[in-house]
């Protein structure tokens, strides 16, 4: 699509070239000083790496060359001791500031970071804290995000406050756009939101905003999408017109004054779209919560229709219908549209019928939040809604969908699958966990008899307190990590991993005393990898249980592997059933705190999160290929299944899937000996 290249191409002559090199000879020098210099005298080596990095940048062809030299410039410290030296904690949202910045530093340095994770995503560059597909899915959002700087020249703005330098984000993403794929670039982004929303995070800013940017070009007439984009009319209307009588996004106070001159036909026909829009794609748009309030007016049918409820969730609202009526007025407002959403699946899911459920709603509609809590979620959200509406929000959703949980990029996985499992399973004991920390600043919880204190543990697992998560996990997990991380500190001096103590204590009653590991902790070499599975398999396939379905979900830690069946990290999941699926392979589903489930594990091991028998928010995989990166489960101990029965034919296959990937270079040396001596005799 040659109509991407608004931007005046420079000249690719001779002297171009020359200029170039000269300039990439000066940068290589830089980068060698910068590399040579001592740790307390690289600041001062690093602006004339930078300087001369935006000079290379300005010129056709350096986004390039400059990618070539990532692993160079990184290795010599361009990025030592900023937030950029942890690529795998990067936000695709912070890039457009960045690039729009009027310090040159600043985008230069947001440069040779995208340059350096192209090199990732392209397998160029092994590096130690980020996987090719985390890159390419990094650099898919952030190309999502930042559309108008492929499709547009730089605004009067931008050439106000950056001048020259609003070509380098220029360069640099039409040289992004070739290395990740620029035909299909509208046509990817729009199969990497459905692929998103299939899973049904609450969390859905992210999505909006790669939504808006395409409605955007959409509406210039000056872009011409050619071919691509055919299927983003849905995503479009869905938040932007998904009715007749907001088809042209007239704005919520047109919108209003319309609804008051329609009859109970109209509405039932309006009610009818927005919930045919919101189930189809899990998301809702602005207009939505101003024909639900409209509608509590005219009749709970309507509303039941509006929300899209089947007769569990008509009977539901029927039953608790002042319950319904006064959550819908605390908690729907434009600004806060996935409420509708949570609301209504969480009436589908009739969780108002266990007793303490409803009283606990009461207490959440009239929940006083401490100061420190209003700070925190308008710090994250800002203040178009109150904090307490915002956080009414955030519970709807979390008890509608409990495996739309997202810890994002922070390594609080822990404390992500504790809240999923109490939504999921115990939704009154979460919203006693909210009330606690929403109102009174700490939560006490009990390991082994000793009340621990959320306030007393002063350090969790996260060296910071992140900012971006839904409402609720913003209040509550900086709690939860400092109690998970004091429990772990508890088990110090014991023999063994510390989780066969923590989890049963830290996420629930119900989470298995057996317990197995097949890492020895203190060498991290793989350990009785037999007994390992067998028992695996014994308690959680069906064929050797007794048929016996799981009960309550269980938690369970993964070994992490990219695409090349490397080993990334360990990783807390949470079994959640095990079944035939459609086509009657037997899969194990499990929930993945990470914000998105759908991964290549390598060795022919794709994580599926659609199409094979899954519920919103689960991932699953064939049963082997699941055991093959499990290295921890917890399990009844007397409801132990038939350890004898399992073939060890079945049990070599997920050996081997082990030994091809993480366990390559844990197996102990003595079943190294073992398998090496027959072919090299001594």
């Amino acid at each position: 699509m040659t109509t991407h290249r608004h931007t005046q191409e420079m000249s690719t002559s001779p002297a171009g070239d020359d200029k170039l090199q000269g300039l990439l000879a000066k940068l290589d020098e830089a980068t060698t000083l910068l590399a040579q210099a001592r740790a307390f005298t690289k600041p001062t080596k690093l602006p004339r790496v930078l300087d001369t990095a935006r000079r290379v940048l300005m010129q056709e062809g350096g986004a390039a060359e400059v990618e070539a030299r990532s692993q160079a410039l990184e290795e010599a410290g361009v990025f030592a001791g900023s937030d950029w030296d942890t690529p795998q904690y990067l936000l695709p949202s912070l890039t457009t500031h960045a690039l729009k910045s009027a310090d040159p530093n600043m985008v230069v340095i947001e440069s040779l970071s995208e340059l350096r994770l192209v090199a990732v995503a392209k397998c160029d560059y092994l590096h130690p804290l980020i996987s090719a597909e985390q890159a390419h899915h990094y650099l898919t959002q952030v190309l999502a995000l930042n559309l108008w700087l492929l499709f547009s020249a730089p605004s009067e703005a931008e050439r106000e406050t950056q001048g020259r330098l609003a070509q380098i984000p220029r360069h640099l993403f039409r040289h992004l756009a070739d290395r990740i794929g620029y035909e299909h670039i509208i046509d990817k982004l729009i199969e990497e939101i459905w692929r998103i929303l299939q899973q049904r995070p609450i969390q859905v800013d992210s999505v909006k905003q790669m939504i808006t940017q395409i409605a955007i070009c959409q509406a210039d007439p000056s872009i011409d999408l050619g071919i691509s984009g055919q299927g983003a009319d849905r995503l479009v209307s869905s938040l932007f017109g998904p009715t007749q009588a907001c088809r042209e996004d007239p704005g919520v106070e047109v919108y209003r004054e319309r609804l008051s001159s329609m009859d109970n036909s109209a509405l039932q026909s309006e009610a009818t779209g927005f919930a045919r829009a919101m189930h189809d794609t899990g998301l809702a748009s602005a207009y939505h919560p101003v024909l639900i309030r409209h509608l509590l007016d005219h009749g709970d049918h309507l509303v039941a229709e509006a929300l899209g409820l089947s007769s569990t969730g008509r009977d539901c609202l029927l039953c608790y219908r002042e319950l319904v009526h006064a959550l819908i007025r605390g908690a729907v407002h434009p600004a806060t549209p996935q409420a509708v959403y949570g609301l209504a699946l969480m009436l589908e899911r009739g969780i108002l019928y266990q007793p303490p459920v409803a009283p606990a709603m009461w207490r959440q509609l009239g929940l006083s939040l401490s100061e420190w809590s209003k700070s925190r979620i308008e710090l994250a959200y800002g203040d178009a809604v109150s904090p307490r509406a915002r956080l009414l929000e955030g519970v709807l959703c979390m008890l509608g969908l409990p495996l739309g949980v997202g810890q994002g990029n922070n390594p609080t996985c822990q404390s992500a699958r504790a809240l999923s499992m109490w939504a999921y399973n115990d939704p009154d004991y979460l919203l006693q966990m909210v009330a606690w920390a929403a109102r009174d600043d700490e939560i006490i919880m009990h390991f082994e008899g000793m009340p621990l204190s959320s306030m007393a543990s002063l350090e969790g697992v996260a060296k910071e307190l992140p900012v971006d998560l839904d409402p609720v996990s913003l209040l509550v997990v900086p709690h939860l990590d400092r109690i998970y991380a004091e429990m772990g500190r508890r088990c110090i001096g014991r023999e063994g991993d510390p989780h066969r103590w923590v989890n049963p204590e830290f996420h629930g009653w119900w989470s298995g005393r057996g317990f197995r590991i097949n890492v020895d902790v203190a060498t991290g070499q793989l350990h009785d990898l037999d007994a390992f599975l067998r028992h695996f398999y014994a308690s959680y396939h069906p064929y050797y249980n007794g048929n016996q379905p799981l009960i309550h979900p269980q938690p369970a830690g993964i070994a992490v592997t990219d695409s090349a069946a490397r080993f990334i990290g360990w990783h807390a999941i949470t079994v959640l059933r095990v079944t035939l699926d459609p086509s009657d392979v037997m899969r194990a589903y499990f929930y993945n705190p990470n914000n998105d489930s759908g991964q290549d594990w390598g060795d022919g091991i794709k994580v599926s999160t659609a199409g094979n028998g899954e519920r919103f928010g689960e991932a699953s995989l064939p049963f082997e290929q699941f055991a093959s990166r499990l290295y921890i489960f917890h399990y009844d101990p007397l409801e132990r299944g038939e350890l004898n029965k399992i073939t060890q034919e079945e049990l070599d296959q997920v050996i081997g899937y082990i030994h091809r990937s993480w366990g390559s270079d844990r197996i102990p040396p003595t079943e190294l000996q073992a398998d090496a001596g027959p072919r090299h005799p001594s």
